[in-house]
């Protein structure tokens, strides 16, 4: 048993049966209108194609996701306040620093500085990708008042890059937990596969999760084991991104690019 299911969905006023893994994520979906499989994970062809067997009929193709058209991006003219290209590395941390600024006299820190100035690394360092084909969206809002920290696309495919931000404090990753110095440990890496599968539906396309390490530099970095499909980079990695290729076509990254930038592509995810 290849432990896929068949999950029916509407999109678009089309209906759509979506395979899923066990913790909820896509990895392909069918379109009956257009008699096409469209798989994100072109190695699960065959438990795919297995899975659907009993809903196809006819006829049906089977490959990665088509990029919108021309005419499919031309109806994708924005309004100011739909176009996410304008944010900035923490937008949203920026946005409530100014709405609830930190009392004068406060003596711990606030720490959403401290994430503030992790992101900008972050965002930085990824904006500096684009000379090499990339590009970066900052700061993408998902509904229930989630957000991915950066979307990163390029000749190398789709990043969800989420930010962690210490003090050469050491980390300690146990898949799904992070810990950071004396701190409890948290489930970042679920919640940044989750964001991941979240931008996958938005964009019809297979995202890969980052972790990414910012500050002055974890004193240690420590894996319990190499975490499934999730990449953790350190701030000064990140530029190593920009030898990845052969997935994207340019063409195809600025197409994506201008359906990602849509914050109406992301309002039902």
């Amino acid at each position: 048993m290849s432990g896929l299911r068949v999950v029916p969905a509407w999109r678009h006023g089309q209906e759509r049966l979506y395979v899923c893994l066990a913790d909820g994520r896509n990895v392909a979906w069918y379109d009956r209108e257009a008699s096409r499989v469209n798989l994100l994970n072109e190695d699960r062809e065959a438990e795919v194609l297995d899975a659907l067997g009993p809903f196809l009929t006819g006829q049906v193709a089977v490959g990665p996701p088509p990029v919108p058209t021309p005419a499919e991006l031309a109806r994708l003219s924005l309004h100011p306040d739909d176009d996410l290209a304008p944010n900035r590395p923490g937008e949203a941390l920026r946005i409530a620093l100014e709405r609830d600024p930190v009392p004068p006299r406060r003596l711990r820190a606030d720490a959403r500085h401290h994430a503030l100035a992790g992101e900008k690394a972050v965002g930085d360092a990824l904006d500096g990708l684009e000379g090499a084909g990339w590009r970066v969206l900052h700061s993408v809002p998902l509904p229930g008042g989630a957000r991915i920290h950066h979307l990163l696309i390029g000749p190398g495919g789709l990043f969800c890059v989420g930010t962690l931000a210490v003090r050469k404090q050491r980390v300690r990753i146990a898949d799904p937990l992070v810990t950071v110095g004396r701190g409890d440990p948290v489930p970042l890496l679920r919640g940044l596969r989750s964001d991941a599968g979240r931008a996958s539906f938005a964009l019809t396309a297979e995202v890969r999760p980052v972790l990414a390490i910012a500050g002055t530099g974890a004193a240690d970095l420590h894996l319990a084991a190499p975490p499934r499909d999730v990449r953790v980079l350190r701030e000064a990695d990140l530029p190593g991104l920009a030898h990845l290729g052969g997935v994207l076509k340019p063409a195809d990254v600025e197409a994506l690019h201008a359906l990602a930038r849509d914050r109406r592509a992301w309002r039902r995810v």
